[in-house]
């Protein structure tokens, strides 16, 4: 969308209208406050803040909020044009989903999973998203570095969760200590994206920008 201005010389020029109308804003503020939520309760669960083994405690945040309010970000970012971010927000958000999906369906036994395959579908799910978000990592090098210091601090929780559940015990406990340090990773995840949600929330209320960091690739 764009404006036609007339020049002191009488000519006509043209420049880009600023964005009106629903689509008006910063999704990163939607998208960045709907993933805090999740990793809060997330990290609050797995540091002991709900008995052991209640992987289902915080499945109401993260699918009610941070699942749905990544994926409405996604479609905002998408709106606008800003393929990377919603790159970013849909491969989160559908992080969070499929975490839910598989908690229900090991509780639930949608998927006729054996008790004894249970820890190794575990695995699989955490190594799936560890080459995911390490694939993510890499490939937003050219962001500020606060961004990249999340998705490293989030490559670190799965791996942490997954060695966790490779050191399971014969009764198929993961690890207590390597599930409470991940939950503190996530929890300082989470305070990174308090910083970067301020930031965004600063500039969107006309205040200045908090530093971000340069990009670690140009």
């Amino acid at each position: 969308m764009t404006t036609v201005d007339a020049t002191a010389g009488g000519t006509a020029s043209t420049q880009a209208a600023p964005l009106a109308g629903p689509l008006a804003g910063d999704p990163s503020i939607l998208g960045l406050g709907s993933f805090i939520a999740g990793s809060v309760a997330l990290g609050l669960g797995l540091v002991g803040v709900v008995p052991a083994g209640v992987l289902g405690a915080p499945l109401a945040i993260v699918l009610a909020a941070t699942a749905l309010g990544l994926l409405m970000a996604t479609i905002w970012c998408a709106a606008l044009g800003q393929s990377a971010v919603a790159a970013v927000f849909g491969i989160f958000g559908t992080f969070w989903l499929s975490y839910a999906v598989l908690v229900l369906g090991l509780d639930h036994d949608w998927f006729a999973i054996a008790a004894t395959a249970v820890i190794a579908t575990v695995k699989l799910f955490l190594l799936t998203w560890l080459i995911i978000i390490v694939m993510l990592t890499i490939s937003t090098l050219r962001l500020p570095s606060a961004f990249t210091a999340l998705f490293v601090l989030v490559d670190l929780a799965l791996l942490l969760l997954l060695l966790a559940f490779a050191e399971a015990s014969a009764a198929g406990v993961p690890s207590a200590g390597l599930l409470k340090t991940g939950g503190y990773v996530v929890l300082v995840f989470a305070a990174l994206g308090v910083y970067l949600f301020f930031g965004a929330a600063q500039a969107g209320t006309g205040g200045k920008p908090v530093p971000l960091g340069p990009p670690l690739m140009r």
